[in-house]
């Protein structure tokens, strides 16, 4: 077995986070008790991002029902959900002046829907209330349910993602209680339900991956339609997370870009620092500049 680095290396240092944008980000948050996934995940981004004026808000509590060894996201028993939140997350967009806006949620297997219907309700608040604000979705697998992914695409948001996040060797020890052919099968419904909303979906790099396997894993995403894709660099939250085997230099994500460009990915972003928010209003003006004819 691979020994764990020891140190980072250089390519991975980042600007602690500061400015008046990211003060009010940081601020907001608190005050409306709102969660983030650039803190709850421990992003490395978060300074850029929230310096820039972007953030991505996590939606169905702080507590995940499943327990993944890469994840920083908390597991235990959920709190029930808040019939409010999809419209204070709307208002949060409006208020700080978001133009687009990437929502994602904890895994909630206690809810029969996955909490579909939650998402469904936040894309109808945005519209509502921040109709200038796109509303890129970041979804759990919803058990497969099928029904459950057809309710949220019937409300229309602009991008939906959903991340794979390594390849299927890994899925046993890594992402325990989820199925890599389930989120295939998820992917590919998001094509053949709604071909007109593009598809998006991450993957990580570091865990002891061979490179036959990253390939297998692009072309599969291809073959369910999956237009947009992130390739970063995984980074163990703690010392009881699952170890980093390897830091990837950033030549070899620009290799990768390349690689999924090849492949008909519509637009990839693949760095060390790359998470699945990282420069999606980009992304989206990729997707609906190659849409039009």
């Amino acid at each position: 077995m691979k020994q764990r680095p020891e140190r980072k290396p250089d390519w991975l240092k980042v600007r602690f986070p500061a400015g008046p944008q990211y003060a009010r980000i940081d601020r907001y948050h608190r005050q409306q008790g709102l969660h983030s996934v650039c803190r709850s995940a421990a992003c490395p981004n978060q300074g850029e991002c929230w310096s820039r004026g972007v953030a991505t808000f996590m939606i169905l509590g702080d507590r995940c029902t499943r327990s993944c060894t890469f994840c920083n996201v908390a597991g235990g028993r959920p709190l029930p959900v808040d019939a409010e939140e999809p419209a204070k997350v709307a208002a949060a967009a409006a208020e700080l002046g978001l133009k687009h806006a990437v929502v994602t949620s904890v895994t909630r297997d206690d809810l029969a829907d996955g909490g579909a219907a939650h998402f469904a309700a936040l894309v109808a608040a945005f519209r509502s209330l921040a109709p200038g604000c796109r509303v890129e979705l970041l979804i759990p697998d919803l058990g497969g349910n099928l029904d459950a992914l057809h309710t949220i695409l019937a409300a229309g948001p602009d991008i939906l993602g959903h991340n794979v996040e390594t390849v299927p060797r890994f899925y046993p020890e890594v992402r325990q209680g989820a199925s890599y052919s389930r989120s295939l099968h998820l992917l590919r419904a998001v094509s053949q339900q709604a071909p007109h909303i593009p598809s998006k979906t991450g993957i990580m790099l570091g865990l002891g991956e061979e490179e036959a396997e990253v390939v297998a894993v692009l072309r599969d995403l291809r073959d369910c339609g999956v237009s947009l894709l992130t390739i970063g660099q995984y980074l163990a939250p703690s010392r009881d997370h699952h170890p980093v085997r390897r830091y990837v230099p950033p030549a070899e994500f620009a290799a990768w870009k390349e690689t999924a460009g090849s492949l008909g990915f519509t637009h990839v972003e693949a760095g060390p620092l790359v998470r699945s928010s990282y420069h999606a209003e980009e992304q989206f003006e990729e997707s609906l500049h190659d849409r039009i004819p």
